[in-house]
C-alpha cells in the first residue's frame, strides 16, 4: 500500500483492486491498467491480465493503449493553444480557412431523404467543432440515423482507416449535409478530425509535427503518437472484441478479427485528431497532471489555466442534453473538448470536474479534489460495460 495514505483511504484502494481484478479474472474485460494520482504524487498503479492472451504475455505498466477518443482532448488542447496565441478565433467563420465549410447544405428538421436540405443559415466556427454543435455526425455511432447511413454509404465509416490524408478527408466530408443548424444541436462526430486539419491550415505544420512540438516533447510523452515504432509493437495491447455491446457483461468476447480505425503501421496518412493516437498509461498521465496543475507542467505554463476554464464552460445549446443513441448522460455538461460533471457521485458527495473516454475502454478523469484517475482496457466497443462506471464511483469516494 501506498505511504502516507491512512487506514481508511487503504481500505478504499483495496476495494478498487478488488473490484477491477474481478472484472478481469471473471473475464469481463481482457485486462485492466489504471493509476491514480494525487496531483503529481502516484497513489496506485495496477496492471490486472494479460496484453497478449494468446502469448500469455502479463500487462504492465510499459503497454501501448489505442487511445481512440481520448485522442480528441490532446487536439482539443492543441487547437485552443492556437486561440490563446491568437492564431484563430473560436467565433471566426472557418469558410475563410476551409472553403468548403461555406457550401454545405444542412437537413430540414424531421427529414425523411437525404435529400431534404436547407441553406447552412450559422456559419460553423471552432467553438462548435470542439463542442461538437457544428451538426456533423460519425456514421458509427448511430448507424440506422438517415446521416449516419448516408455517411456510410459514402465510405465514411472511421471504424476503418481512411484512405487519404486530412485535406483529401475534409473535401469528402464537406460533400455530406449537416445534421442540423451549427449551434442548435449536440451530436457526436468526427468535427475533431476536422480540426486537426484546421490546425495544419493555419499553422502549415503538419498535424503530428504540432502535437510532438506542442504537447508531446513538453510533456515527456516519449511513447505517445499516431504509430507504433517496430521495435516497440510487441508493447501494444492486444484487441478483444464485445461478443455482445449491449449486454457485454453476459457474453464475454473474442479476439479482434481487425485493428480499428487506425493499423499499427508506419505513419498513417490520415492523422486522425479524433481518435488516432497510441499512448501508455504512464504518457497520459502527463497530459492529465498538466490539465489538472492548471496547464503547467514542472515549472512551465503549457497552456494558461485562463484557457483552460474556458474549455470547461457548457457550450450546450439550451435545453440539450448530451447523449448518445444508447445512452443518455444526465448531469452532464460539455465543454471545448472536455465532458464535466455536476451530479453529485455517491454517498461522498464529491463530483468528477472533467473526463472522457474511448471506444475500446480507456478512461481519464480529473476529479474536483486533485485526484487523477486512469483506468484503461482494450475492447471494442466498451462505452456500455460498467467496469469504468465501477471504478468512477470507488475512486470519489476517496477521500485523499
Amino acid at each position: 500500500m501506498p505511504s502516507g495514505v491512512n487506514a481508511a483511504e487503504q481500505q478504499k484502494l483495496r476495494l478498487i483492486r478488488q473490484r477491477m481484478k474481478w472484472y478481469v479474472d471473471q473475464h469481463h474485460i481482457p485486462c485492466c491498467s489504471y493509476l491514480l494520482a494525487k496531483s503529481v504524487k502516484l497513489i496506485d498503479q495496477q496492471c490486472l491480465g494479460y496484453s497478449d492472451r494468446t502469448a500469455q504475455l502479463p500487462l504492465t505498466d510499459h503497454a501501448i493503449f489505442r487511445l481512440y477518443s481520448n485522442t480528441k482532448l490532446v487536439t482539443s488542447v492543441a487547437a485552443m493553444l492556437l486561440v490563446e496565441r491568437d492564431i484563430i478565433d473560436l467565433d471566426t467563420p472557418l469558410s475563410q480557412i476551409i472553403s468548403g465549410l461555406a457550401e454545405l447544405r444542412v437537413l430540414i428538421k424531421n427529414a425523411s431523404a437525404i435529400d431534404q436540405t436547407e441553406e447552412l443559415k450559422t456559419p460553423i466556427t471552432l467553438r462548435h467543432l470542439l463542442s461538437h454543435t457544428a451538426g456533423f455526425s460519425y456514421g458509427f455511432v448511430d448507424p440506422e440515423s438517415l446521416i449516419d447511413r448516408h455517411y456510410l454509404d459514402h465510405g465514411l465509416n472511421l471504424l476503418r482507416p481512411f484512405d487519404g490524408d486530412l485535406e483529401t478527408f475534409v473535401n469528402h466530408v464537406v460533400k455530406m449535409p449537416l445534421a442540423f443548424q451549427p449551434g442548435a444541436s449536440w451530436r457526436y462526430s468526427l468535427a475533431t478530425d476536422i480540426v486537426g486539419y484546421l490546425i495544419e491550415c493555419v499553422t502549415g505544420q503538419q498535424f503530428d509535427e504540432f502535437l510532438y512540438q506542442n504537447i508531446f516533447e513538453p510533456l515527456d510523452m516519449t511513447t505517445t503518437g499516431f504509430c507504433v515504432a517496430a521495435e516497440k509493437r510487441h508493447l501494444v495491447v492486444s484487441l478483444a472484441q464485445a461478443n455482445d455491446m449491449y449486454h457485454p457483461m453476459d457474453t464475454g468476447y473474442r479476439e479482434s478479427p481487425f485493428e480499428v480505425a487506425t493499423p499499427i503501421i508506419e505513419r498513417p496518412k490520415f492523422i486522425s485528431g479524433g481518435g488516432g493516437l497510441f499512448s501508455t498509461v504512464n504518457d497520459y498521465l502527463h497530459f492529465m497532471q498538466m490539465l489538472e496543475a492548471q496547464g503547467k507542467w514542472h515549472g512551465e505554463q503549457v497552456i494558461r489555466s485562463q484557457t483552460l476554464r474556458l474549455m470547461l464552460t457548457d457550450q450546450l445549446p439550451i435545453g440539450v442534453s448530451l447523449n448518445f443513441p444508447m445512452w443518455r448522460l444526465p448531469g452532464v455538461g460539455y465543454g471545448l473538448g472536455f465532458a464535466f460533471k455536476e451530479a453529485q457521485l455517491g454517498a461522498s458527495g464529491r463530483r468528477a470536474s472533467y473526463f472522457w473516454g474511448g471506444m475500446a475502454g480507456t478512461h481519464s478523469w480529473v476529479f474536483d479534489n486533485g485526484v487523477i484517475a486512469l483506468c484503461m482496457t482494450q475492447m471494442m466497443p466498451s462505452f456500455l460495460h460498467p467496469f469504468s462506471d465501477d471504478f468512477e464511483k470507488l475512486v470519489a469516494q476517496l477521500n485523499l
